[in-house]
Protein backbone atom coordinates (compact mmCIF):
# COMPACT_ATOMS: atom_id res chain seq x y z
CA UNK A 1 0.00 0.00 0.00
CA UNK A 2 1.48 3.37 -0.96
CA UNK A 3 1.98 6.29 1.45
CA UNK A 4 -0.85 8.39 -0.02
CA UNK A 5 -3.45 5.64 0.48
CA UNK A 6 -2.20 5.03 4.03
CA UNK A 7 -2.44 8.74 4.77
CA UNK A 8 -6.08 8.83 3.61
CA UNK A 9 -6.92 5.80 5.75
CA UNK A 10 -5.29 7.45 8.78
CA UNK A 11 -7.34 10.62 8.15
CA UNK A 12 -10.53 8.53 8.18
CA UNK A 13 -9.45 6.67 11.32
CA UNK A 14 -8.67 9.93 13.16
CA UNK A 15 -11.96 11.54 12.10
CA UNK A 16 -10.37 14.27 9.98
CA UNK A 17 -12.55 13.17 7.05
CA UNK A 18 -15.68 11.02 6.85
CA UNK A 19 -15.56 7.50 5.45
CA UNK A 20 -17.39 8.71 2.33
CA UNK A 21 -14.89 11.53 1.80
CA UNK A 22 -12.07 9.04 2.29
CA UNK A 23 -13.64 6.81 -0.35
CA UNK A 24 -13.69 9.71 -2.81
CA UNK A 25 -10.04 10.48 -2.06
CA UNK A 26 -9.02 6.85 -2.56
CA UNK A 27 -10.96 6.72 -5.83
CA UNK A 28 -9.20 9.88 -6.97
CA UNK A 29 -5.84 8.34 -6.12
CA UNK A 30 -6.76 5.21 -8.10
CA UNK A 31 -7.84 7.37 -11.05
CA UNK A 32 -4.64 9.46 -10.96
CA UNK A 33 -2.45 6.39 -10.65
CA UNK A 34 -4.07 4.68 -13.64
CA UNK A 35 -3.79 7.84 -15.74
CA UNK A 36 -0.12 8.29 -14.80
CA UNK A 37 0.60 4.69 -15.75
CA UNK A 38 -1.06 5.25 -19.12
CA UNK A 39 -3.77 2.70 -18.31
CA UNK A 40 -7.50 2.94 -18.51
CA UNK A 41 -8.85 4.35 -15.22
CA UNK A 42 -12.13 2.47 -15.59
CA UNK A 43 -10.35 -0.88 -15.78
CA UNK A 44 -8.05 0.01 -12.87
CA UNK A 45 -10.96 0.97 -10.65
CA UNK A 46 -12.86 -2.28 -11.10
CA UNK A 47 -16.55 -2.89 -11.49
CA UNK A 48 -19.09 -0.16 -10.78
CA UNK A 49 -20.51 -0.31 -7.26
CA UNK A 50 -22.92 2.65 -7.21
CA UNK A 51 -24.90 4.82 -9.58
CA UNK A 52 -25.09 8.39 -8.28
CA UNK A 53 -27.91 10.63 -9.51
CA UNK A 54 -27.78 14.31 -8.55
CA UNK A 55 -30.61 16.68 -9.43
CA UNK A 56 -30.14 20.41 -8.98
CA UNK A 57 -33.16 22.64 -9.46
CA UNK A 58 -32.25 26.12 -10.66
CA UNK A 59 -33.85 29.27 -9.39
CA UNK A 60 -34.30 31.25 -6.24
CA UNK A 61 -35.29 28.30 -4.04
CA UNK A 62 -33.29 25.62 -5.86
CA UNK A 63 -33.38 22.15 -4.37
CA UNK A 64 -30.75 19.47 -4.60
CA UNK A 65 -31.27 15.71 -4.61
CA UNK A 66 -28.31 13.37 -4.27
CA UNK A 67 -29.11 9.64 -4.56
CA UNK A 68 -26.59 6.80 -4.46
CA UNK A 69 -28.03 3.52 -5.76
CA UNK A 70 -26.12 0.26 -5.28
CA UNK A 71 -25.48 -1.42 -8.64
CA UNK A 72 -26.49 -4.74 -7.05
CA UNK A 73 -29.97 -3.29 -6.55
CA UNK A 74 -30.13 -2.41 -10.25
CA UNK A 75 -28.96 -5.91 -11.17
CA UNK A 76 -31.63 -7.43 -8.93
CA UNK A 77 -34.22 -5.24 -10.64
CA UNK A 78 -33.12 -6.50 -14.04
CA UNK A 79 -33.39 -10.10 -12.82
CA UNK A 80 -36.84 -9.45 -11.36
CA UNK A 81 -37.90 -7.89 -14.65
CA UNK A 82 -37.22 -11.18 -16.42
CA UNK A 83 -39.66 -12.92 -14.06
CA UNK A 84 -42.57 -10.57 -14.75
CA UNK A 85 -45.50 -12.13 -16.60
CA UNK A 86 -45.88 -10.97 -20.21
CA UNK A 87 -49.11 -9.14 -19.35
CA UNK A 88 -47.30 -7.07 -16.70
CA UNK A 89 -44.43 -6.33 -19.09
CA UNK A 90 -46.96 -5.08 -21.66
CA UNK A 91 -48.49 -2.71 -19.09
CA UNK A 92 -45.07 -1.35 -18.11
CA UNK A 93 -44.11 -0.86 -21.76
CA UNK A 94 -47.42 0.94 -22.42
CA UNK A 95 -46.82 3.24 -19.45
CA UNK A 96 -43.30 4.00 -20.69
CA UNK A 97 -44.60 4.79 -24.19
CA UNK A 98 -47.20 7.17 -22.71
CA UNK A 99 -44.34 9.00 -20.99
CA UNK A 100 -42.46 9.24 -24.29
CA UNK A 101 -39.97 6.43 -23.71
CA UNK A 102 -40.20 3.78 -26.44
CA UNK A 103 -38.49 1.04 -24.47
CA UNK A 104 -39.25 -2.67 -24.25
CA UNK A 105 -38.36 -4.08 -20.82
CA UNK A 106 -38.78 -7.67 -21.98
CA UNK A 107 -35.46 -7.41 -23.83
CA UNK A 108 -33.48 -6.00 -20.90
CA UNK A 109 -30.52 -8.17 -19.87
CA UNK A 110 -27.66 -7.82 -17.39
CA UNK A 111 -25.25 -7.04 -20.25
CA UNK A 112 -27.52 -4.13 -21.21
CA UNK A 113 -27.20 -2.75 -17.69
CA UNK A 114 -23.39 -2.83 -17.91
CA UNK A 115 -23.46 -1.02 -21.25
CA UNK A 116 -25.98 1.52 -19.92
CA UNK A 117 -23.81 2.23 -16.88
CA UNK A 118 -20.77 2.68 -19.08
CA UNK A 119 -22.59 5.34 -21.12
CA UNK A 120 -24.24 6.98 -18.10
CA UNK A 121 -20.94 7.77 -16.42
CA UNK A 122 -20.49 11.55 -16.24
CA UNK A 123 -23.68 12.25 -18.19
CA UNK A 124 -25.36 15.60 -17.54
CA UNK A 125 -28.87 16.41 -18.74
CA UNK A 126 -30.37 19.91 -18.57
CA UNK A 127 -34.14 19.80 -18.15
CA UNK A 128 -36.03 22.88 -19.28
CA UNK A 129 -39.56 23.62 -18.16
CA UNK A 130 -41.48 25.57 -15.58
CA UNK A 131 -38.61 24.86 -13.20
CA UNK A 132 -35.35 24.09 -14.95
CA UNK A 133 -32.93 21.64 -13.42
CA UNK A 134 -29.78 19.67 -14.11
CA UNK A 135 -29.54 15.90 -13.69
CA UNK A 136 -26.06 14.42 -13.42
CA UNK A 137 -25.30 10.70 -13.48
CA UNK A 138 -22.00 9.19 -12.41
CA UNK A 139 -20.73 5.73 -11.63
CA UNK A 140 -18.71 5.10 -8.49
CA UNK A 141 -16.27 2.27 -8.21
Amino acid sequence: MNDERMQVLQMVASGQVTAEEGGFLLAALDHDGAAAAGGDAVVAQGKPRYLRVMVTEHGEHGKKVNVRVPIQLLRAGVKLGTMLPDQAKDKVNDALRQKGAAFDISGLKAEDLDMLLEHLDDLTVDVEGEKSSTVRFSVER
